[in-house]
Order: C-alpha cells, then sequence, then structure tokens
C-alpha cells in the first residue's frame, strides 16, 4: 500500500465543473499551481469552483478507495481524481465541510 510520504499528497479539494462533481488529490499546495492547472485543463476543464476538504477526513472516510487511488499509476500526484460521481459526493458528506471557494474560469490572472 502506498502512504501518502511515498504519494506527496498535500491537498484534497471538491470540484464543481461543467461535467459535474469530483473529489481530487494534489501534491500541491494548491489547485491553481500550473503544474495542477495544467493536468486539469488536459481533462478539458476549464472552469471550476474548488473546496478544499479536510485531507484527514477523506482519508477516513474514504478508506481504501483513498489508497488504490494513490496506487493508480494512470493518475500522477499532481491531480488524482479519487471520486467522480456528484450523487455519492453528496450523498457521503455533510457541505459543512466545504472550506472557501476557489473559482477559475480559464483566465491566466495574478
Amino acid at each position: 500500500m502506498v502512504s501518502e510520504i511515498q504519494s506527496g499528497i498535500k491537498k484534497v479539494y471538491l470540484m464543481i465543473t461543467a461535467n459535474g462533481i469530483l473529489i481530487v488529490l494534489t501534491s500541491y499546495h494548491f489547485i491553481k499551481s500550473p503544474a495542477v492547472l495544467n493536468k486539469i485543463t488536459g481533462r478539458g476543464i476549464d472552469k471550476f469552483i474548488a473546496y478544499e476538504l479536510p485531507l484527514n477526513f477523506i482519508k477516513e472516510l474514504y478508506g481504501e478507495s483513498y489508497y488504490l487511488t494513490l496506487e493508480d499509476l494512470h493518475q500522477s500526484d499532481e491531480f488524482r481524481v479519487l471520486d467522480e460521481s456528484g450523487e455519492r459526493v453528496f450523498k457521503t458528506f455533510q457541505l459543512k465541510y466545504l472550506g472557501t471557494p476557489i473559482y477559475y474560469d480559464g483566465s491566466t490572472e495574478k
């Protein structure tokens, strides 16, 4: 099993996109870091609203699925998708865990 030290995961975000809701993991401290945005836009996502979630809470909530996602060789630590089912996301946890929204509209803002 891959540990967080080996994977380097630092942050978890709930992302609201045109195609649905995702729970994503990243090894970067901010979802709008250029390397992360490169991975996101590479998946065809050009606008999103993201909310940071507590990492320990997500590890506990997703359990083995969290660790299986870390082992997925088809994803990178810059941007790993943990959950793509918006319905499951909304049924799984309370919205009180959402932090301040982070907006990205495709612009190269400073």
